[in-house]
């Protein structure tokens, strides 16, 4: 070694190890890592064998992490980053970590807590900023131009204005909160929102409980505050929409941020509908106690506190549809009554000491109703129809309607609404005297007559006025149709067949044998009742049953043809159980009756316990007419508003019978007509077709008969308005007459107002029919054709026929029934069994119908008697809950 080289200084303390430690520590400048090379042994170098930094640089593995400057490290140190693609490089951090670094597989998509926390709040951000946008927007409406009362005006079907009513006639007037007691007050807040006084206007729980409730299919609920309530009321439309249901929200927010909530509160009282045509309080207070607001009783706010709950259901005198009797509405009434004593209780507005001495005094006593003065004569029955029929059909309530503006062009003909409550006061004028006899009180009719290829109701007639008698009796009343229920019966057995005795209940058209008119039936009196496959047919007690016909009478082996022309029971009650009386109501609903007035399917539903409304009736019988096309009954073409469609009628027909079915069952009703019960029904060289009706101990009496042209049903009973026990009562005697059966006034009627109907119009032709089914043999028929005779062995009735003879007995006991009750039943075959909402039509009247009773003239009864009256409701066509 050149002696001149300079050796490196000695080691500081610890040899060659410490040497070896300090050759490995970073130069003072520039940060080096170590090579990933050891120098070469014995060199007391630790250079890289590069050469030089760009070349280690260069040399340094793809991806590694080391390097001058530490920009790269070694494998050994580690990858540096988060497992970055580009080895670590540091880089940008990214605003939002999705999907995450760091993670692999589904890991990586997997939001973290911070992630799912900050859209939370964005997300409800978002939300807040839209809402205060929102009501930064929207505008509190003019309550005065939105509560602006207009007349509604309705129109004949020819174009011409019939009256100008609802809207502007309305019962109102506003008075201030200072007025109305603080019973009503806590009633009210206490039964509806009890959080009133500290909610925001809207209450998100109460929506909430809705949501739940109707999603686990309990009862509809609203949600809605009483400021949501107002607001509804004075702003804004009744449409059941999104839109209308977000301005809403909105708007009640903003009322009740902005509005004292006194103001709010009488405002809500003062707009509200409870029923009457009563909007506000003060109007309520007059229609149901006869006396101002700031009088009411803690017990009366109470009871008109339910009236808001639905006005319809909660009048303890009744309402529109079968579901709204007297005897339903007072039980609902009385409940919601007390439940809101208790729950002022609850909530702390008034003392249980208080509560107890109301609840001891009893339900409070409610005046009858007071229609109002525009609704004279028979224009308060035609109104009712239309507006019922409107709500029932589309998206307007009552409560609109009733805030008036709209024209209603309607289908009633003005000359036959004329003509039919002319010819019906005639007979009423000329017959029916109270004042000579007793028997000749509270004697009814009703009416209505319907286009059969349209649907069109031209007339009704519902009571001599409406102004004095509240009961629609063109609509339901519960009254039962007797014999005009039978061609259902026949269209039945021509359509499906008799039933193979050898085989089964249920059979289909092909194991049966359609039936033709002409097959025979044995038309003794009290036949034995029998099933399809002849065995004796009982009773649930196990007691046979034996059909009575008028008088007792003996008809011998008779046709179908000449049963119905004489209105022979024996032989229509033993076809219903060869066919299958649930095929036979089949026919009935195919016609056009309405199942919620049919009665319960035991033998006697074939000689017509049911109890269908004289426009439900008219409309089935022109089924007929039509050949067999249906078309329901309506009342109401359009509605317009502001000159746009409101509402506008569209036409539902089908083909409920074949054809030939239809026209044979018309070809049998004219020889009813020609030469049997209905002869004063005829009209001269006009082809007339019908059926006369009468039930059980005389309390009701029906003619239904049409032309091609025209379809009229008129029916007549009797009921006592005011008797604590309501039941139809007997017609014997009425109008100096020992009986009252359909061939008497009822068809007298009919032929007197459809002369005028049809004067000038053409004398069309039914279609002809074609030869249908098999001439079959009832039970106890002798198939021998010399034995069967082509009429009846006694001579047809007279116009005046004598009184039948005394019934027997039913089979199970009759009795009266609660008032108003349409459940009721009377043996074993029930009337209209009030189930349903009745009123799906729109309509204005109805009650309960009785059981039993069937035939005509004066049939004598059958499992059962017809009992029971009307109700102070609607029901039928055109009646039903909120219609």
């Amino acid at each position: 070694m050149s002696e001149h080289r300079r050796k490196p200084p000695p080691p500081q303390g610890g040899g060659r190890a410490a040497a070896r430690r300090a050759a490995q520590q970073p130069t003072p400048g520039r940060r080096a890592a170590p090579s990933t090379h050891s120098a070469p042994p014995g060199s007391g170098r630790g250079e890289p064998p590069y050469g030089s930094r760009p070349g280690a640089r260069r040399g340094a593995p793809p991806g590694g992490a080391g390097g001058p400057g530490g920009r790269r490290r070694t494998p050994e140190q580690g990858l540096g980053g988060r497992g970055r693609r580009d080895g670590g490089r540091s880089g940008a951090k990214r605003l939002i970590d999705y999907p995450r670094a760091g993670k692999s597989g589904f890991r990586r998509w997997i939001p973290s807590w911070k992630l799912t926390a900050g859209l939370i709040v964005s997300f409800a951000g978002l939300i807040v900023g839209s809402v205060g946008v929102a009501l930064a927007v929207v505008q509190v409406p003019s309550a005065q131009k939105a509560a602006v009362v207009q007349k509604n005006v309705y129109y004949w079907a020819d174009g011409k204005q019939m009256v100008v009513a609802g809207g502007g006639s309305l019962n109102r007037q506003i008075v201030p909160i200072s007025q109305i007691p603080l019973a009503m007050q806590s009633a009210v807040i206490s039964a509806e929102n009890a959080s009133f006084e500290q909610d925001m206007g809207v209450d998100p729980m109460g929506i909430a409980r809705a949501v739940v409730k109707m999603a686990q299919g309990g009862e509809t609920q609203s949600g809605s505050t009483i400021t949501q309530q107002f607001v509804k009321n004075t702003y804004l439309s009744q449409e059941q929409t999104l839109k209308r249901k977000i301005t809403e929200l909105l708007i009640s927010v903003k009322v009740g941020a902005t509005q004292d909530k006194k103001d709010i509160l009488a405002g809500y009282l003062n707009t509200a509908y409870y029923g009457r045509g009563a909007y506000g309080i003060q109007a309520a207070a007059r229609a149901y106690f006869d006396k101002d607001c700031a009088d009411l009783t803690p017990s009366e706010s109470a009871f008109l506190s339910a009236t808001l709950n639905g006005p319809n259901l909660y009048d303890p005198y009744g309402g529109q549809g079968p579901a709204a009797t007297p005897e339903k509405n007072l039980k609902r009434a009385s409940d919601r009554w007390k439940w809101t004593l208790d729950r002022e209780v609850q909530v702390g507005r008034m003392q249980a000491a208080d509560r107890d001495k109301w609840v001891a005094a009893g339900f409070p006593k409610v005046q009858k109703p007071k229609p109002a003065t525009n609704r004279a004569g028979q224009i308060g029955y035609l109104t009712d129809l239309a507006d019922n029929y409107i709500v029932a059909h589309s998206k307007l309530s009552k409560a609109e309607l009733d805030k008036g503006g709209y024209q209603i062009y309607t289908t009633f003909d003005r000359d036959k609404v004329d003509a039919l409550s002319k010819s019906v006061e005639e007979v009423r004028k000329a017959n029916i005297k109270p004042k000579v006899r007793d028997v000749d009180q509270f004697v009814q009719f009703g009416g209505a007559s319907v286009e059969p290829k349209t649907g069109k109701i031209v007339a009704i007639y519902g009571g001599e006025n409406a102004l004095e008698h509240f009961t629609n009796n063109a609509d339901y009343t519960g009254v039962q149709v007797g014999s005009t229920f039978k061609p259902f019966v026949l269209a039945a057995a021509m359509t499906h067949g008799k039933r193979n005795p050898a085989l089964g209940p249920k059979q289909s058209d092909s194991q049966r044998t359609v039936v033709s008119p002409e097959s025979v039936y044995n038309g003794n009196n009290k036949v034995t009742l029998r099933t399809y496959n002849g065995t004796v047919w009982h009773d649930q007690d196990g007691k046979e049953w034996h059909q009575p016909n008028d008088g007792d009478e003996d008809k011998g082996l008779v046709s179908l043809r000449t049963a119905m022309q004489f209105s022979v029971n024996t032989p229509y009650i033993q076809l219903g159980m060869d066919v299958g009386t649930d095929l036979v109501q089949e026919a009935a609903l195919k016609a056009g009756l309405d199942k919620d007035q049919l009665a319960s399917l035991t033998p006697t539903f074939s000689l017509g316990t049911s109890a269908p409304s004289a426009i439900r009736l008219a409309g089935a019988y022109a089924t007929f007419a039509a050949s067999g096309k249906q078309v329901d009954p309506y009342s109401v073409t359009k509605v317009e508003k502001d000159g746009k469609p409101a509402f506008e009628h569209e036409e539902k027909s089908a083909q409920a019978f074949d054809s030939n079915v239809a026209n044979n069952v018309t070809d049998v009703l004219r020889t009813v007509v020609e030469s049997g019960t209905g002869t004063k029904a005829k009209l001269g060289d006009r082809p007339v077709a019908g059926k006369t009706g009468t039930t059980d101990g005389n309390r009701s009496a029906w003619f239904a008969g049409y032309t091609p042209q025209l379809s009229t049903a008129i029916g007549m009973y009797r009921v006592d308005p005011n008797a604590k026990q309501q039941e139809f009562l007997s017609m014997r005697g009425v109008g100096g007459q020992p009986t009252i059966h359909g061939a008497s006034f009822p068809a007298e009627i009919w032929a007197d107002y459809m002369t005028d109907a049809l004067k000038g119009k053409p004398v069309l032709q039914f279609d002809a029919p074609q030869p249908i089914g098999q001439k079959v043999f009832g039970d106890g028929a002798s198939p021998s054709p010399s034995v069967v005779p082509s009429t009846p062995p006694s001579a047809p009735p007279s116009a005046s026929p004598s009184p039948s003879k005394s019934p027997s007995a039913s089979p199970s006991p009759s009795g009266s029934c609660a008032p108003f009750d349409f459940k009721c039943k009377f043996g074993g075959s029930g009337g209209s069994n009030g189930s349903g909402n009745g009123g799906k039509d729109g309509g204005a009247s109805g009650g309960p119908g009785g059981t039993g009773g069937a035939g005509d003239p004066s049939e004598s009864p059958s499992p059962g008697g017809n009992r029971r009256p009307p109700g102070g409701g609607g029901g039928g066509l055109f009646g039903g809950p909120g219609g």
